[in-house]
């Protein structure tokens, strides 16, 4: 038995390895241009650590069985930190709750190992089952600061409903990403999922990226993605809202929409990442957009292309949740370089790249929605007209 188990073991060891050193190639295929695709996912249940998952004493466990079951790696926040590429992922046990872990890479594109430890959040809150989807802003204030979605179950569900939830904005800070300050949650009427707090002050105040949502799955009345400015983050209230990225009906985003990981600042304005919701046939769709604000005044839009930047394509379509995109974490690089990490069907964390020229050249040279199939048309027809003068050498 003992040699069965050292040979089991040593097995588990060699193929995790492998696993965590596997270079990541580009996807074959055609790109449109804008982004590139890798061919592995970059973090997924098994690249969850041996020792989070195994009893590895043979006397307590002979067979070796995995103790701890993990099911999926996904939604991860993301960071440059000390020369390193780091995700805040959100990882979900077999037992459906979900805990943050950081996984670190040199290259930001494949070799991510998890720390050795998950992160332990203060526990403030008894009533608080599971939190999940952590942004990562490095604040001008000198912290970093987290927000997640903190969720319970709702106390006026009827007896025998134990699917009613309610969804709240969760805040920590720290200057070491290893001591969490956890804050108050933010304090708002309506239920919040997808909340971002924007890098800087903004007339000396804390501002927050808000999706604003009558129940914890359907928006509602909620417009959109909000905008909100707070005093005090230690004491955080949100006193006045503002949509200032609308949902729209036969769209990508006509059930909802929500911000991604903050914005990025660019020299023509403030780079957004988000993802919009429809209905189709096979249920939910969840895709991702880009739009941009203006850099003085970063709740006006002022750019937004038709359509999805991103969506899931062959196998990114299948996991447990399937047919959906999701980010909430991206790396803009000193050379420009962008890394957009984003997780495929709730299963797996996936990494794009771009720049930062070719992300703002996309949002501000591609038509935005006419919101009609008449308008679609106008456009193509617009571009085929630049076509032909072009070659006809009048451009």
């Amino acid at each position: 038995m003992k040699k069965s188990f050292q040979y089991r073991l040593e097995a588990l060891y060699r193929r995790h390895e492998a696993l965590l050193t596997e270079v990541n190639m580009v996807a074959d295929g055609f790109q449109n241009g804008l982004v590139t695709r890798y061919q592995n996912p970059i973090l997924t249940a098994q690249h969850v650590p041996l020792e989070w998952r195994y009893d590895l004493n043979p006397q307590t466990n002979p067979f070796l069985l995995e103790r701890i079951g993990m099911n999926a790696v996904m939604n991860s926040a993301a960071l440059k930190w000390q020369g390193k590429y780091l995700l805040m992922a959100r990882v979900e046990g077999a037992d459906r709750k979900s805990f943050f872990a950081i996984a670190e890479s040199p290259n930001g594109i494949d070799q991510f190992r998890f720390w050795e430890r998950p992160v332990a959040l203060p526990d403030i809150d008894l009533t608080e089952t599971n939190v999940y989807d952590m942004r990562l802003t490095e604040h001008e204030d000198g912290w970093i600061y987290g927000v997640f979605c903190s969720e319970r179950q709702d106390d006026m569900a009827l007896p025998g409903d134990l699917s009613s939830a309610v969804a709240k904005a969760g805040l920590v800070r720290t200057k070491d990403l290893l001591n969490w300050e956890r804050l108050p949650d933010l304090d708002s009427e309506s239920q919040q999922r997808n909340v971002v707090l924007h890098p800087e002050f903004v007339e000396g105040k804390y501002a927050f990226y808000t999706r604003p949502q009558d129940g914890f799955i359907n928006a509602g009345t909620g417009g959109g993605i909000g905008w909100a400015l707070v005093d005090d983050v230690t004491c955080a209230v949100i006193k006045q809202e503002e949509i200032i990225n609308q949902r729209y009906y036969h769209t990508i985003k006509e059930l909802k929409n929500g911000e991604g990981p903050h914005p990025i600042k660019t020299p023509h304005g403030w780079l957004h990442l988000a993802h919009g919701v429809r209905g189709c046939a096979a249920g939910l769709r969840y895709v991702l957009y880009l739009y941009m604000t203006a850099l003085d005044e970063p709740w006006r839009l002022i750019a937004e292309p038709a359509g999805y930047f991103l969506a899931p394509q062959q196998e990114e379509r299948v996991g447990d949740v399937s047919n959906v995109l999701f980010s909430n974490g991206w790396v803009a690089d000193e050379d420009g370089t962008v890394y957009i990490y984003y997780a495929s069907s709730d299963t797996r964390m996936h990494v794009a790249t771009s720049t930062v020229e070719k992300l703002a050249d996309y949002c501000l040279h591609t038509p935005a929605d006419g919101l009609r199939s008449f308008e679609s048309v106008a456009r193509i027809n617009e571009l085929i007209d630049r076509n032909i003068k072009t070659r006809q050498g009048e451009l």
